[in-house]
């Protein structure tokens, strides 16, 4: 058993979006909980239940500090997009510095959150950058779950909730090419019950974080859209068409709707698993319990980690 009740572990973004599910069971199950966040004077959830400590990349001695004692670190850290000097090669470079601080600082064992499809050869670097983050987990030696989930819904996460929020509004959906690829959503929920288990196991696991329903693009926007008793048309369009769409929207929105590279992704069959799936939450239940409450409000990237 890697930790127990009582038990220091820390969690990076605990405020986060599937950070917060995590740092909910661990709560519950008595852990001592430290948020590593960027963010140390952003107010959370969890008042006076969680220590805090910054995310110093730059001090790597302050991040061995604040890992001092913790059984297991739980890390989500990554960057979805470049803004400024974030990019995903910094991201790499950052997990490096974390995991290096965390096998000085003793920590027992490590979970960490990747992808579906990851790939040293891809030439998107979302997908690279996160196969580099697993090769330099793997060279620390610490024992370890990586989790590789494809697409997280429940509650305002990015995609599923945003396309509802579209769909809600317009009476016309922009698809990027033929929508016959594929995407395999997971619960958030059923995520944070993998990130503890995989917290308790020993050795080294890789786990696709998958869902039982696998959907063509345009099947999972239709069956969104008559959970919300909507009639939307599905209009097909070339992918630079529609990058340029949603450029233009996230600028009205003061967010990054859709990137170059997640629609390449996307279209590339990048969201689904070749693995029998560990998740038992079906979406089409999901939508269907809470069709009144899914993309009433837009979820923004930018203002979830860029807006102080």
């Amino acid at each position: 058993m890697a930790w127990q009740s009582g038990d220091r572990v820390v969690v990076t973004g605990a405020s986060g979006f599937s950070g917060r599910f995590v740092t909910e069971r661990l709560l519950a199950a008595g852990a001592r909980v430290v948020n590593l966040t960027a963010h140390p004077d952003r107010p959370h959830p969890f008042g006076d239940r969680i220590e805090t400590a910054e995310l110093s990349f730059d001090r790597p001695g302050e991040l061995e500090r604040a890992l001092a004692g913790a059984a297991v670190l739980f890390n989500t850290y990554w960057v979805r997009f470049a803004r400024g000097s974030r990019t995903h090669d910094r991201a790499v470079e950052n997990s490096r510095v974390l995991f290096q601080a965390a096998k000085r600082a003793g920590v027992r064992r490590i979970v960490h959150t990747s992808i579906a499809n990851p790939s040293l050869e891809s030439r998107l670097t979302y997908y690279r950058g996160k196969a580099e983050v697993e090769m330099h987990l793997a060279a620390t030696g610490v024992p370890h779950t990586i989790l590789r989930p494809t697409v997280l819904f429940g509650g305002e996460d990015i995609l599923i909730n945003n396309i509802a929020w579209m769909l809600r509004r317009f009476p016309a959906f922009l698809v990027p090419g033929d929508g016959a690829y594929r995407v395999q959503p997971v619960f958030v929920e059923d995520f944070a019950d993998l990130a503890i288990d995989g917290s308790q196991r020993g050795g080294i696991q890789v786990i696709d974080a998958v869902g039982p329903e696998t959907y063509t693009f345009d099947d999972l926007l239709r069956r969104i859209a008559r959970c919300l008793d909507r009639r939307v048309r599905l209009l097909h369009t070339p992918p630079g068409i529609v990058h340029v769409a949603t450029s233009i929207l996230g600028v009205r929105l003061g967010d990054v709707v859709l990137t170059w590279q997640e629609i390449q992704g996307l279209m590339a069959g990048l969201l689904v698993s070749k693995d029998p799936p560990p998740c038992r939450t079906r979406l089409s239940e999901w939508l269907e319990k809470n069709a009144g409450q899914v993309g009433q409000r837009y979820a923004s990237e930018i203002a979830r980690h860029y807006r102080k």
